[in-house]
């Protein structure tokens, strides 16, 4: 039977790749503190420009490609330590039917504009999901589940840096927007949970206008964050049944970190997960991301990056409008 426990040898091999990518989160929060700079952005341009010491054949390699992997995997998962079927009460039921009908279109609008302009369902499920839910978190959950080409690294850390700059753009003009609109405490929550894609940024834009418009912005970014799950499982379904599937190696049925994510969300809804853990598996969960995003980077080039293209740009910024669109319309029509 093969032993799942790591053995001192392979340890030292993945030691130093670890560390590194732990490092580079270290200083991207450091910057994030100091400088105001979102601190995955940081830790993705940190990795980028060290790209060298992820190349085959380096001491890094193993262990970076490890916290790219694994440690997202884990970090995904402990996300479900802050979802909560209380979350839902009080917010009401039509606010609820925009947030989740807002992440759904936004996936079918990505599906329909890449169609049209050639790109892959891939990417179009990558973006979309990315957009529509958690930013770099989703992008990274949903990168683990669509099948492997050899653009895929590109593919995600294009999407990983895109969401948060716009994340971070959205931060400053959406306040300003729901100022002008004139949104009561709810809708300015609503308004900015339902459509920013990184927490962080949620929070900001949030609580820049009031501490009820922050709490009642990060409830509905929760809300988004708990569809992650099932989402991710409708495009493992999706892709486990296609004809391109079945040809080479299919994507688990249900991911063990979206397997984790889901019971950690059962157990903080009825009541068994202390607030005080729920509170650290959030803040553990965010260093793991820092940590694998900041591999990510490390296993990308940059000049295979820009490759892209304008027209990939245009379709998430594309998409970013849409879903802003969609969530002031809607609260227009509910008022």
């Amino acid at each position: 039977m093969k032993s799942f426990v790591p053995t001192t040898a392979q340890l030292q091999s993945l030691f130093p790749g670890i560390a590194v990518s732990v490092l580079i989160a270290i200083s991207a929060q450091f910057l994030s503190e100091h400088y105001g700079a979102p601190a995955m952005l940081m830790a993705l341009l940190l990795g980028l420009s060290l790209h060298f010491l992820a190349e085959e054949g380096t001491r890094t390699e193993p262990g970076i490609s490890l916290s790219a992997r694994t440690v997202l995997r884990l970090g995904v998962a402990l996300l479900g330590a802050r979802i909560s079927a209380d979350m839902l009460v009080g917010l009401g039921t039509p606010m609820i039917a925009l947030v989740i009908s807002g992440v759904l279109v936004t996936i079918v609008f990505a599906l329909i504009v890449c169609r049209l302009v050639g790109r892959s369902i891939g990417f179009a499920l990558l973006t979309g999901g990315s957009v529509a839910i958690c930013g770099a978190s989703a992008a990274m959950a949903i990168a683990a589940v669509l099948p492997k080409h050899d653009k895929s690294q590109r593919d995600l850390v294009f999407t990983v840096l895109s969401v948060t700059v716009l994340s971070t753009i959205a931060m400053v003009l959406y306040p300003m927007l729901s100022n002008l609109f004139g949104f009561s405490t709810r809708d300015s929550g609503v308004f900015l949970g339902g459509t920013i894609h990184d927490v962080a940024q949620v929070v900001g834009a949030g609580f820049s206008i009031s501490p009820e418009v922050g709490e009642n912005a990060t409830l509905v970014k929760l809300i988004r964050v708990a569809m992650l799950a099932p989402v991710v499982l409708i495009f493992s379904l999706a892709y486990r049944s296609s004809s391109k599937a079945t040809t080479g190696n299919k994507p688990p049925l249900l991911p063990g970190f979206v397997v984790g994510f889901l019971i950690l969300a059962i157990l903080n809804s009825i009541g068994l997960i202390p607030p005080f853990i729920s509170e650290a598996a959030g803040n553990l969960s965010r260093w793991f991301l820092l940590i694998a995003i900041a591999a990510v980077g490390l296993k990308t080039s940059l000049k295979k990056m820009l490759d892209v293209g304008g027209v990939a740009i245009a379709l998430i910024v594309a998409e970013t409008v849409f879903l802003g669109g969609y969530v002031l319309i809607g609260l227009r029509l509910i008022d």
